[in-house]
């Protein structure tokens, strides 16, 4: 599940950067060139691509959250119970191991100073 959300993704990643290429500029100096343009299929087409634009980038918002929410369980599913088997080990380890660490005692007093003669 999660690798197929994650080829969506991609598909439409792609999508959206070739309908947002194909669209017109909308503002600055073209938008006055681009008046004489405004017939009937070039601003059905427009209108398309926007729509497109919008549904495509809600589609990956949305595909990543169930992306994410899926890759728990991946994990949880890849990993095959070997939670067991490590702490087994990091059990069976301590056991082997002894505490070589020494106990801390207190430091011996400092040898008084004797004075000079």
């Amino acid at each position: 599940m999660y690798i197929f959300l994650i080829i969506l993704i991609i598909i439409a990643s792609i999508l959206l950067v070739l309908a947002v290429l194909a669209q017109n500029p909308k503002g600055g100096m073209a938008a006055n060139f681009g008046a004489s343009n405004q017939v009937m299929g070039v601003r059905q087409t427009a209108d398309f691509l926007e729509r497109s634009s919008w549904t495509l980038a809600i589609a990956i918002v949305v595909l990543s959250l169930l992306a994410s929410i899926s890759m728990s369980s991946h994990r949880r599913s890849h990993n095959g119970g070997n939670d067991a088997v490590i702490e087994q080990i990091v059990s069976e380890q301590e056991i082997a191991l002894p505490n070589t660490v020494a106990p801390v005692t207190e430091m011996p007093a400092a040898p008084a100073e004797q004075p000079a003669e």
